[in-house]
This record gives C-alpha cells, structure tokens and sequence, in this order.
C-alpha cells in the first residue's frame, strides 16, 4: 500500500510540474532570460495558485460522489 500511495504522489508531482511548464511558464514568461520580472513570478505564483485551488476543488467533487 505504501508503494502504491508513494506512486500516486510521484505522478501527482510529475503531472503538476508539467502543468505549471506547459501552461503557466507559457502563459507568464514573455522573454526568457536568466532570471524573472516581477511581473512574471506574480503571474506565475498566481496560475500555480489557481492550478492547486482547482486540483483541490475537483479533489473533493470526486470525493463527494462515493
């Protein structure tokens, strides 16, 4: 069971991380460059924050129908 739950966890991570890359960064990062504007780690910080809010809220709706 741990094995199983350490698997859900690394694809979790691996789905998020390519859902911030393919989504956020190219939503947010104009002009890629060594380091970020302040415009682009808020607007990053933010996707990232609707990303988990939205994760969480279609968490609990499939929850909620068992």
């Amino acid at each position: 069971m741990d094995q199983l739950k350490l698997q859900l966890a690394q694809a979790y991570a691996e789905e998020f991380l390519e859902t911030v890359r393919g989504k956020c960064f190219e939503k947010c990062i104009t002009k890629p460059g060594s380091s970020l504007s302040g415009s682009e780690s808020s607007c990053i910080s933010r996707c990232i924050e609707r990303y988990i809010e939205a994760t969480g809220i279609i968490g609990r709706a499939l929850f909620n129908q068992r």
